[in-house]
């Protein structure tokens, strides 16, 4: 099998783009491929897998995000920012455009070359200084959904963060990720915040499930709930991640990333263990 493919990367989180207008592949086969061309060391290696589709609605087209283990993901900021420049860059659509996704329409816009905005799915959920227990312990927690159906996530304090190896909050963030509190588990981000107000983030991503260079949806909540908390005063927010800089507008309940696109190949997956 030959699959014509692109490889981009926004802000570290990277992507496997493909036209699944030319390929017809079937939900099944998606959660197959995913899972296999997204595992690193034996296959092409991604965070996410992007399936562009003709539109169902009045968009430019659809957009489909499969997690490395194959599950579907609601939306992916990142990914919407990187998909946008690919529609930009191959005619599909043109500097403004309107992405659909499970999670709801999200409008895009072309900045520069390399920069994209996407205007992230709207809270739909908010709870902040939640307490949950973990190992015992009482935990604040702020819980953001984005979209519906809503892209959960969790936003959580960490002191010294950009300090700190992952390896030692790695079982922490695991527990808090698939806590019975959260039916639909939950990405976590750890945050911290800078004296110049800089936020520190570090995502570890359901689906992925470990820690990754950086979270779109995750960045939008954690500028949220720090704006909607009084925590941080500077908007943009400007959020240090572990694969480079975001920027988050936040405007009342709309949420708008700010990054850096990087197209890294384009070619065809040759992968002689692929069977979808």
């Amino acid at each position: 099998m030959k699959v014509p493919f692109y490889k981009m990367q926004g802000a570290g989180n990277d992507f496997i783009l493909i036209d699944n207008q030319q390929l017809n592949f079937s939900s099944e086969q998606l959660t197959k491929f995913s899972a296999r061309v997204c595992t690193r060391r034996i296959s092409v290696g991604a965070d996410t897998l992007i399936a562009v589709e003709a539109a169902r609605g009045d968009g430019d087209f659809y957009a489909r995000f499969f997690n490395a283990d194959g599950s579907e993901a609601e939306m992916c900021g990142n990914g919407a920012r990187c998909v946008a420049r690919w529609a930009y860059e191959t005619g599909i659509a043109k500097e403004k455009m309107m992405i659909e996704t499970i999670a709801g329409d999200v409008p895009a816009e072309r900045l520069d070359t390399r920069t994209y905005r996407v205007q992230l799915n709207s809270p739909t959920v908010f709870e902040a200084d939640k307490q949950i227990q973990v190992d015992g312990k009482e935990v604040a927690v702020d819980y953001v959904e984005l979209g519906d159906p809503g892209i959960p996530h969790l936003v959580v304090h960490e002191p010294d963060l950009a300090m700190t190896e992952l390896e030692t909050i790695f079982d922490f963030a695991r527990k808090l990720r698939n806590h019975p509190a959260f039916e639909k588990g939950a990405n976590v981000n750890f945050y911290d915040i800078l004296p110049d107000q800089t936020v520190v983030e570090r995502t570890y991503e359901r689906g992925v499930e470990d820690f990754t260079l950086a979270c779109g949806t995750g960045t939008g909540s954690t500028a949220y709930a720090l704006t909607k908390k009084g925590l941080v005063k500077n908007n943009p927010v400007v959020i240090e991640v572990l694969g480079g800089q975001l920027q988050v507008n936040v405007v009342n309940d709309d949420l708008y990333l700010i990054g850096d696109t990087n197209i890294v190949v384009e070619g065809t997956i040759l992968d002689e263990d692929l069977a979808v």
